[in-house]
């Protein structure tokens, strides 16, 4: 069952909670194998995380989040989409100033629930 359309962190299970923290830190990279099961991430086993780096640029410091805020819409889009996943994994999930840009996902079937 969805749990519909996510607005604000307060509305995020502990699991989706520890994907937005990981693609905050991550900032520029991608996120690989990562299972949903349930519509939940799964982190067992843990996903692969491979840092992207551009040489010549100022490296931005984290500012670790208020503890509720305000989904930005990528997020939202992300979460709203694997509650709909019954199971499947997400092949790679390309990250870009912090914020999900795009991603690969293998559904088993090949649909979503």
């Amino acid at each position: 069952m969805s749990r519909g359309r996510p607005v604000t962190t307060r509305d995020l299970l502990p699991s989706e909670r520890s994907l937005l923290e990981l693609i905050r830190t991550l900032e520029f990279g991608q996120i690989e194998f990562l299972r949903i099961r349930g519509g939940e991430p799964v982190f067992d086993p843990k996903p692969s995380v491979v840092h992207t780096f551009k040489f010549g640029v100022p490296r931005n410091n984290i500012v670790p989040a208020a503890p509720d805020f305000d989904l930005k819409h990528e997020v939202a889009d992300l979460i709203e989409y694997t509650r709909d996943v019954d199971e499947g994994e997400i092949r790679t999930l390309v990250v870009r100033h912090g914020l999900p840009f795009s991603m690969e996902i293998e559904l088993a079937g090949g649909r979503r629930g």
